[in-house]
């Protein structure tokens, strides 16, 4: 038996035993838990590097309108899709079920991270993109078809048919056309699904590396020249064609919606056809625009009043950045002698020669620095009933069938594309 001295000393033993066991537990678990802050703090700070939040474009386009103080939102560009390894252009060209269900943003995504994709050095043949941005049908096609005709590898075509138009269109189905309909949208006159329309055009076309110019025109637009004199006026050409002017009026000035200040001033404002022609650099940083594209669209659309954004989104944003290499006028002729909210219709009493003289050549513009007298390539707005007479006349007065070029033969314009 133990003396109660000896299990005093016992008791006080065990105590601070335990009271060390309970320290131990103590220091351990304080150990683990800093251990595990550490590991979080660093594991999120790394993650969030690698992490990019976009937010909806809802949102970016409220934000723009509410915070317009923040002019750096304005050069924000599409994030380009990494890890594609070497995947080829080709490859990158979906097909109609694969597109149809991707969405504007990705589709502007993937067009412009084309250029940076391509990792092989290739001689390829440029092409020009010939955008149809069409209410429906296209009745001028078969005039189209005798434009191309003898011309397959210099020109890609696409079509965006307005997804409200159900009907089976035959010119669509049939020759040169056939399959360059892309998935498409309602578009509605003077809204921003027209700037939508036109953007999604360009970027389908801009999946294809070797198309180098862009042209968007109607269902009512016919060529002034054969095929070899407008690839060439084109391959040649040092500016791009986007309309843009300044015009003191209310379908000018008087369209500036206050929502767009300051990050558009009126001094910047500008009107002008949305005809276009434009070169790839400035194909692909017109699809890769989020700042101004969400600025136009949130003020357009919150507007009680027509916005007309066709006619200024694309040459007020030329305007502002990109004013130098631009020649400020478009290549599709157009008649508003008669005013009023759209341009006079040819119809077939219309037709002769002599108008189609005086279309290609009795105006005088610049050209790469020089006076020239040609200056529009292409005309509108033509009725379908004009076909009969275009056909007979137009091959003939424009050349269709001459293979010489009346500038510049088309074989030397070939580029390299390399790895960036």
């Amino acid at each position: 038996m133990y003396t109660i001295l000896e299990r005093m000393k016992m008791k006080v033993m065990y105590s601070n035993l335990n009271s060390f066991k309970l320290f131990s537990y103590y220091l351990l678990l304080a150990t683990t838990l800093m251990t595990l802050a550490i590991v979080l703090v660093f594991g999120v700070h790394r993650f969030s590097f690698n992490l990019t939040l976009t937010p909806p474009k809802e949102l970016n386009a409220l934000t723009n309108i509410l915070l317009p103080q923040q002019p750096s939102i304005l050069n924000e560009r599409l994030p380009v899709l990494a890890n594609l390894g070497d995947t080829m252009t080709d490859n990158l060209i979906q097909s109609d079920e694969m597109q149809g269900i991707m969405s504007d943003e990705d589709l502007m995504r993937r067009a412009s991270m084309i250029p940076e994709t391509e990792k092989t050095v290739a001689k390829t043949v440029s092409k020009i993109a010939f955008l149809f941005m069409i209410k429906g049908s296209l009745p001028l096609a078969p005039l189209w078809e005798e434009f191309f005709k003898g011309h397959k590898g210099f020109y890609s075509i696409y079509v965006h048919s307005d997804a409200s138009a159900y009907e089976y269109f035959r010119e669509l189905e049939t020759g040169v056309f056939r399959g360059r309909t892309i998935p498409s949208k309602e578009v509605e006159w003077a809204k921003f699904s027209m700037v939508e329309a036109e953007l999604r055009l360009t970027a389908n076309a801009l999946l294809d590396i070797s198309n180098q110019r862009f042209v968007l025109l109607s269902e009512s637009c016919i060529p002034l020249f054969n095929f070899p004199t407008i690839y060439s006026y084109l391959m040649n050409s040092t500016k791009t064609y986007v309309d843009s002017y300044d015009l003191v009026s209310h379908v000018g000035r008087g369209r500036y919606k206050r929502g767009l200040w300051p990050n558009v001033t009126l001094r910047q404002w500008r009107k002008g056809s949305q005809w276009f022609e434009m070169d790839r650099d400035l194909a692909n940083k017109m699809i890769s625009d989020q700042g101004y594209f969400n600025l136009f669209k949130g003020v357009c659309e919150s507007s009680w009043s027509p916005c007309c954004a066709d006619e200024h989104y694309l040459p007020t944003w030329v305007n502002i950045h990109y004013g130098a290499r631009n020649s400020n006028r478009s290549l599709t002729w157009a008649d508003w002698s008669a005013g009023g909210a759209h341009p006079a219709t040819y119809r077939n009493i219309h037709i002769t020669a002599e108008l189609l003289d005086r279309l290609r050549s009795n105006q005088t513009c610049i050209y790469n620095g020089m006076t020239s007298n040609i200056c529009y390539l292409f005309a509108r707005k033509f009725a379908p009933n004009t076909l009969a007479r275009l056909l007979t006349l137009a091959p003939k007065v424009m050349n269709f069938y001459d293979s010489k070029s009346e500038v510049l033969d088309m074989s030397v314009h070939v580029f390299n594309t390399t790895s960036t």
